[in-house]
């Protein structure tokens, strides 16, 4: 599959990956809703549980302004399993082991830790309206004040 280049006002590409709820989701299914749709890189890492607790504890504000939350990562159903009950997530997170629609998103990218080399997600967000139109794409994403800069660009743009 090749890798388009992403740009905001475009149509968001759909897909289809198994969540943590046990159901397929794709991303057509929440047409008529905004979607926050992140990429990080691993469950139960510090980066990973502080941006998911921080998504966390706005949920009910973007619930009540008809968005949904999505988290995208390479770690198993299982693996999700466990992060959401430690972090008690509200929202779903789905399973891309193949890296399929992290292709699509462009949002593999060279990494290196501890002096080793490797391919790994790249901190993404990805903010689509009602009609599936990407508002908004944050890359290299920091953690720290990340939601806050989500909330913005939701009560501003949409």
């Amino acid at each position: 599959m090749e890798t388009i280049q992403l740009i905001e006002g475009m149509q968001a590409p759909n897909f289809s990956l198994a969540g943590s709820d046990g159901q397929a989701h794709q991303l057509s299914d929440y047409l008529g809703k905004k979607v926050i749709l992140y990429f990080y890189p691993k469950d139960n890492t510090p980066g990973c549980s502080k941006e998911a607790e921080a998504f966390r504890d706005q949920y009910e504000h973007f619930s009540s302004e008809n968005t949904v939350i999505l988290g995208i990562s390479r770690d198993t159903l299982t693996a999700h399993a466990k992060f959401i009950d430690k972090y008690s997530l509200p929202f779903v997170l789905l399973s891309d082991k193949e890296e399929v629609v992290c292709k699509l998103y462009d949002v593999l990218k060279e990494k290196t830790m501890c002096g080793r080399t490797g391919i790994g997600i790249e901190r993404s967000t990805f903010i689509i309206d009602e009609t599936g139109k990407l508002v908004k794409i944050y890359r290299k994403v920091k953690v720290a004040g990340h939601v806050d800069a989500v909330k913005c660009t939701l009560s501003e743009s949409l």
